[in-house]
């Protein structure tokens, strides 16, 4: 998915799909005004729908093969 890079709030685990719940890794910033907010799954899903509608997509779906630092590692 084409993405603009944004300095917007990054999405938290309190951030939903507005399609089925999940957690939101995509934040679509509409044209008209608003956002949407979408699981990865739907992002996909709805993307060429999503491009022609989107002044911005926020997309932050990097972070569900990202691995996540061990302890050891943090104390470096």
């Amino acid at each position: 998915m084409t993405t603009v890079l944004t300095p917007a709030t990054p999405l938290t685990a309190a951030d939903r799909c507005d399609r089925c719940g999940a957690q939101a890794y995509l934040r679509v910033v509409l044209l008209s005004g608003g956002e949407l907010l979408f699981c990865a799954h739907h992002g996909r899903k709805f993307e060429p729908e999503l491009k022609k509608i989107a002044a911005e997509i926020q997309d932050e779906t990097e972070r569900l093969t990202a691995v996540p630092a061990t302890p050891e590692e943090d104390e470096r």
